[in-house]
């Protein structure tokens, strides 16, 4: 399995970061993780030499301040204390600084709030996701600290297959009540009308195909008893997310898991 023993968890001095260290809690104890890096970036402030010189310890009081505040607001909201935590403030760019970070320590999953409801999330979000070289978890806003439920989008690539294995053994070391959802969404490919064949009956065909590399893919993984529903949905409109995303709130799903890489 996968390990998620060190946790990287980015706060941002904002209303979210409450949420965010109660939901690093509820994470590192599900994981059993041994460190969790609590960092926060300040962006670069352009503060006048003139200034500067008459109040030479304005930038790290401001740290000092800062640096107390995460130590407050994480002895409040982390409750798991098996892990080890620490405080870092950095300056710079976000993302640059982050992603340095998380490779110096080595960690195996960053944690990220979101305040926006939109589905593509924030910038921060899209440019960790196609930079991390580690795994990265969302929260939204208001998320309740549970996982019954967890979709899986598969399309049967080493990476979602990965992504199915880790949500099997999430549910066997910490999950046992939990249910998964794999979902493959297919599409008629251009041309299907060559075929003779509807577009109704060519769908049916593609529906077919992707049940039987499902069946063929349990004959491959021990899924060790989890209860595991697969679901298929067909994308007219050549948007795989929104179908994963929709499929996500009709499901009541708590986690989505989803490899970096496939076939689509």
């Amino acid at each position: 399995m996968y390990s998620l023993d060190k946790i990287l968890v980015a706060l941002d001095n904002s209303d979210l970061d409450k949420e965010l260290v109660e939901a690093a809690s509820f994470v590192s104890t599900l994981a059993g993780a041994t460190d969790v890096y609590f960092i926060n970036v300040v962006k670069d402030l352009n503060i006048p030499k003139s200034i500067s010189q008459e109040f030479p310890d304005l930038l790290s009081n401001a740290v000092e301040e800062r640096t107390e505040g995460m130590k407050k607001l994480i002895s409040g909201g982390f409750k798991y204390k098996k892990a080890k935590t620490h405080i870092e403030i950095k300056s710079g760019n976000p993302t640059r600084a982050i992603l340095k970070y998380s490779i110096d320590k080595q960690v195996d999953l960053i944690l990220l709030g979101r305040k926006n409801k939109r589905k593509e999330g924030g910038v921060l979000i899209n440019r960790l996701a196609r930079k991390a070289a580690c795994s990265l978890l969302i929260i939204p806003l208001g998320y309740k600290k549970r996982v019954q439920k967890i979709l899986v989008p598969l399309d049967f690539s080493d990476y979602s297959i990965d992504a199915l294995k880790q949500a099997i053994q999430l549910a066997l070391s910490s999950l046992p009540n939990v249910k998964i959802y794999t979902q493959n969404v297919f599409q008629v490919p251009n041309g299907y009308h060559y075929t003779g064949k509807s577009f109704k009956e060519f769908a049916k065909i593609m529906k077919e195909n992707a049940e039987k590399d499902y069946n063929a893919l349990l004959h491959e993984i021990d899924t060790q008893g989890v209860n595991i529903e697969p679901v298929y949905t067909l994308d007219r409109s050549d948007n795989i997310i929104s179908k994963i995303y929709s499929t996500g709130l009709r499901l009541d799903v708590d986690a989505i898991v989803i490899g970096a890489k496939g076939r689509t």
